[in-house]
């Protein structure tokens, strides 16, 4: 090994370091920036309905979910490719156009009903109005004429599995 090899040999291998480093930085952000995201259209801080007509934020929008999620390949929502969380709780879903009758944001998470509606209250900042039949529990906050935050999950001890998100319109 030459004397110039052996002198660059560390400055090389810092800099890989450094570059893996940065590429790790880069890509937590990214996925925070992604979370929030998420969080904001799901609490109806944010209206993909509000500003569907603008072609920047729409190709923004697109790329930030084919960046950081999958369409299920035999359902209608798309699954994280890596750990997505909403409100501190994992994201298995995403609904980003509707759900049912619903048209809207939405993400199924792993939290029990009582937790993701502490978890949303906390958010909002006020309570929910909240329902229980047919087997299932449901709560919502009507923050204007086409934005409500939507709380559902199945009336199952123990079940972890909650639907939140903001719906624009929906059928009652």
């Amino acid at each position: 090994m030459s004397g110039t090899t052996r002198l660059l040999t560390p400055v090389f291998a810092h800099r890989s370091r450094l570059t893996s480093l940065c590429a790790t930085v880069l890509l937590s952000l990214a996925a925070h920036a992604s979370d929030d995201a998420v969080l904001r259209l799901a609490t109806c801080q944010d209206s993909w309905l509000e500003w569907k007509n603008d072609e920047a934020r729409m190709t923004r929008f697109v790329a930030t979910l084919q960046d950081r999620f999958a369409r299920d390949k035999t359902e209608a929502f798309f699954v994280p490719k890596s750990e997505a969380r909403l409100l501190g709780y994992k994201v298995t879903q995403l609904h980003p156009q509707n759900v049912g009758m619903g048209v809207g944001f939405s993400a199924t998470v792993e939290a029990t009903f009582e937790q993701a509606r502490q978890a949303l209250e906390r958010q909002l900042g006020q309570a929910m109005r909240c329902s229980q039949s047919d087997g299932m529990k449901s709560c919502g906050l009507e923050l204007s004429p086409k934005k409500t935050v939507t709380l559902t999950a199945p009336d199952q001890r123990g079940a972890r599995m909650a639907l939140m998100g903001c719906y624009y319109y929906y059928e009652k």
